[in-house]
């Protein structure tokens, strides 16, 4: 496919987006008028760290609850004590543990700054740890069940016996079939471009590549990875395309770079993936309030009963460590249980009464 002539940046967009939200915590902070090392820690996690918005935003809120624990003394007079202390405090009026280890965690990072600026002398918080939080199984739907969401033939919030949107309908078939087609993340399937694009104004984060078959993506951390793309997702991949071009030539100011659009000629909001996932599943009379995730979630599970290749299931997904993918081992454990019923020489009972 040949690099479009005209530009419009979803990066500009994306780092026009980032701007408000940063200028939001700002305008925030101002209001607050927050403690001069705040300022200058949280600058220093956005210009040197590159942390998100929404990350500054949170580390904002975790910094303010340490200068409340700090009281009228210095924060080098905090000890160790102090914090175990406030984290018991936070367990007795049921905070989530995730939450007291990210504040933990804000707070380890902020006190290392402290100590390197020569304004603390330890790091009182470098050896409390949060309450351990109960493991969390990721939701997965059965195979049937995705295949009872994936075939439905009538578009997403179509009613029974109404005309068909072509435009609609081929867009949300295809999101689907590349959820669970090659287990994405939300952010990451609303990110993708066409193809690849370097010009001004304009560089991808994320493409696909259907000659290919593949995804190039951006996932959490920066980190890149390429994932397959199925015969099934690619030819609703193709479907979708032909119905972009159409529909594109009617809209010319319809974005020129995302792969995915809304009715108005924009890159595909989150939030209208997430409502088109759950329209789907409401009428197809699925039993569980569906979400994207779960679709990501259900591909991990599906291929790693098929394959048995826990590497290559943590490789497509991204995740950092094994020990993230590792849940997935617990998903099927009722169905290896009846494997082993049917095939172990030994699972079956004898009958002992003689009979």
């Amino acid at each position: 496919m040949p690099l479009p002539d005209s530009s419009v940046s979803s990066v500009a967009a994306a780092n026009a987006s980032a701007v408000a939200a940063v200028a939001a915590v700002a305008s925030v902070a101002a209001a607050t008028d927050l403690p001069a090392w705040i300022e200058s820690y949280l600058l220093h996690l956005r210009t040197e760290r590159a942390y998100s918005p929404q990350t500054l935003l949170n580390y904002r809120f975790d910094l303010l609850a340490l200068e409340t624990l700090r009281a009228d003394r210095d924060l080098g007079a905090l000890t160790e004590h102090d914090v175990r202390r406030w984290v018991a405090r936070r367990s007795r009026e049921d905070k989530a543990p995730r939450s007291i280890a990210r504040t933990l965690s804000c707070w380890r990072g902020a006190f290392d700054w402290l100590v390197l600026r020569g304004q603390a002398q330890q790091n009182p918080a470098r050896g409390v740890r949060a309450p351990k939080a109960p493991r969390r199984l990721p939701k997965a739907i059965s195979v049937d069940a995705t295949s009872q969401l994936l075939d439905a033939v009538a578009p997403i919030g179509t009613a029974p016996g109404a005309q068909q949107d072509p435009f609609n309908s081929s867009r949300d078939q295809a999101i689907l079939e590349l959820f669970y087609s090659s287990g994405l993340r939300l952010s990451e399937l609303t990110s993708l471009d066409l193809q690849y694009v370097e010009q001004p104004g304009h560089r991808s984060a994320s493409w696909i590549d259907l000659m290919q078959r593949e995804a190039h993506v951006l996932g959490k951390g920066g980190k890149r990875r390429v994932v397959p793309i199925g015969g099934q997702a690619a030819q609703a991949l193709q479907l979708w395309l032909v119905e972009r071009q159409r529909w594109s030539v009617l809209h010319p100011h319809a974005d020129i770079h995302a792969l995915f659009l809304s009715v108005r000629g924009l890159r595909l909001a989150n939030r209208s993936v997430q409502e088109l996932v759950k329209r789907r599943a409401i009428r197809q009379g699925m039993p569980t309030r569906l979400h994207p995730h779960v679709l990501r979630h259900s591909f991990a599970s599906h291929v790693l009963q098929s394959s048995g290749d826990l590497r290559g299931v943590q490789e497509m997904l991204g995740h950092a460590s094994i020990a993230t993918t590792q849940v997935y081992t617990a998903l099927d454990f009722q169905r290896l249980a009846a494997v082993y019923d049917v095939t172990h020489p030994r699972a079956k009972r004898r009958d002992v009464s003689g009979g």
